[in-house]
């Protein structure tokens, strides 16, 4: 689960600047090791020797790798993301999903054939019904299905389904 990117160096110890990627910026501070990952390489694992959050720039993490002493050493890091196994995620109150959760489910109305699966969940300003939109990939073409508690009844993200009771016309406005 990716927490952060890395954006540059920052200072001349080895510190490195990140874009924070997660909901809970805090628990940054509290890491022991993380895994830096990009597409090229296999992760590798790495103790965080200290974090904190910058206010400028919009709000960024500044990390102290071990074994990054220098500006040299800090800018191979640049463009590597800062990741946690799925297993020490924060555990979420009741009626909240993780994006990545949601992403691959199938979306059925109750008790009804499948409409699709969920392509991607889009945070886009001040959507319509004030929640995040699911984007689903369906027969039909794309669906756009607000996440809201009236419309997606049932959520299992263990079964990979989505229940939804759709408001009359949300086909009609998705063609």
């Amino acid at each position: 689960m990716t927490l952060a990117r890395i954006l540059r160096p920052h200072g001349r110890r080895g510190e490195v600047a990140a874009e924070i990627l997660t909901d809970f910026p805090q628990r940054l501070a509290r890491l022991a090791s993380v895994e830096l990952w990009d597409a090229r390489t296999p992760p590798r694992r790495v103790a965080v020797r200290g974090c904190w959050l910058s206010k400028s720039r919009g709000g960024q993490a500044i990390f102290h790798f071990e074994g990054s002493d220098s500006i040299s050493e800090a800018e191979k890091l640049v463009g590597l993301q800062v990741q946690i196994p799925l297993s020490e995620r924060v555990a979420l109150p009741a009626a909240t999903y993780f994006v990545t959760d949601l992403v691959g489910c199938e979306v059925a109305g109750r008790g009804g054939p499948s409409m699709g699966r969920v392509r991607e969940v889009q945070f886009i300003g001040e959507q319509i019904s004030g929640a995040p939109v699911l984007v689903v990939d369906s027969p039909r073409g794309e669906l756009l299905i607000p996440l809201a508690q009236e419309i997606c009844v049932t959520i299992d993200t263990d079964a990979q389904r989505i229940e939804v009771v759709l408001p009359e016309g949300l086909f009609d406005l998705n063609r």
